[in-house]
């Protein structure tokens, strides 16, 4: 038989296990609800990139040998390596502030952000070199990332 002060005992050791239980969902639906709102935040901006006017301008800078800031500038303008690289800088303070996860980012913006840099940095660094730090920043994460040994889901 049970006394009143056994049945007090086991309801507070159910009432202390019914609030742990609540903040340990709690707090795994706040990390999910971060991990969608990083999604939807990369999602939006690979949007934007698919957009035939980025592409074109990504072309056109893919494609451009000069390795000179002047002789770039004088050529071609600079209007579409300048679209391009405000772009990336944005990513580059998304990722630092940890507002977008880096392997989403290594795999939609990789690629580009890679070629783009090591074609560019001279010009780019000339064009802008106060905000072609958040630039850098991205390109020199994505290498770190890709260094690191991949695992297996």
């Amino acid at each position: 038989m049970l006394d009143i002060s056994s049945i007090n005992a086991v309801s507070g050791i159910l009432a202390a296990i019914g609030v742990l239980v609540g903040v340990v969902f709690t707090v795994l639906e706040l990390r999910n609800l971060v991990q969608q709102r990083q999604t939807d935040l990369t999602m939006r901006l690979y949007q934007h990139v698919d957009t035939k006017e980025f592409m074109n301008s990504l072309w056109q800078v893919t494609t451009r040998e000069e390795k000179d800031y002047n002789e770039y500038i004088k050529t071609y303008g600079g209007t579409e390596l300048l679209q391009i690289s405000v772009f990336f800088e944005g990513l580059g303070v998304l990722l630092h502030r940890k507002l977008m996860n880096i392997d989403m980012a290594k795999d939609l913006f990789g690629e580009p952000a890679k070629l783009i840099w090591e074609r560019n940095e001279p010009i780019l660094k000339e064009m802008h070199a106060d905000a072609c730090f958040w630039f850098e920043y991205l390109y020199n994460e994505l290498q770190k990332r890709e260094q690191q040994p991949t695992t297996t889901q």
